[in-house]
């Protein structure tokens, strides 16, 4: 928590009526503004194209257990280096009920008797997409059609597809971990 984003937060004194009501709805929703999103605030119509695509995103996601979702999602962000991303999925991952202390060994995973087969062919999958080159072969599809059917998968890829997105647009904007998964969500300056 170090670093500064390599573009300001855009404080609410400089920002329009929308954003400033979209602050105050995402610090009611998380205590915080979240850095990311006073950084694209400086692109309101960016801003609100991201919270719309979000807000669909969490609300059509309800194929998969959300166990498999969070484990993909926390894995491609671990691989790709996104501490924001890795500490805002731990609080979320933390807010839907589920063990945050399994997430401490994910790095066994697939040996590990925390995880499920379900979570482990997830798991296997988001490092398949993550890594370069991508790694998925149509053995591993075939398997997760078999355990989730099509919805499922779908649904698995587009989530590891935007985990993607989002670490690396982050790490490329320098917006490191705020504080969310240790309760001291403060950096942003004037939160």
């Amino acid at each position: 928590m170090t670093t500064k984003p390599r573009i300001e937060p855009l404080s609410p004194r400089k920002a329009n009526p929308l954003v400033r009501a979209m602050y105050r709805c995402t610090k009611r929703r998380f205590g915080e503004v979240p850095e990311p999103f006073s950084v694209i605030a400086h692109h309101p119509r960016l801003l609100l194209a991201n919270a719309v695509h979000e807000g669909m995103l969490q609300s059509a996601s309800r194929t998969l257990p959300a166990t498999v979702r969070e484990l993909a999602v926390f894995w491609t962000a671990r691989t790709v280096g996104c501490s924001w991303c890795v500490d805002f999925g731990t609080m979320l991952t933390r807010l839907e009920g589920l063990d945050i202390d399994r997430l401490r060994d994910i790095d066994d995973y697939a040996s590990s008797p925390l995880y499920s087969g379900d979570e482990r062919a997830a798991i296997a999958y988001a490092d398949a997409i993550t890594t370069d080159p991508h790694t998925v072969t149509d053995d591993q599809v075939a398997d997760l059609r078999r355990r989730f059917g099509d919805a499922g998968v779908l649904e698995l890829t587009y989530q590891i597809g935007i985990e993607n997105m989002r670490a690396r647009m982050y790490c490329a904007l320098g917006i490191t971990e705020q504080g969310f998964s240790s309760g001291d969500a403060c950096r942003v300056p004037w939160a």
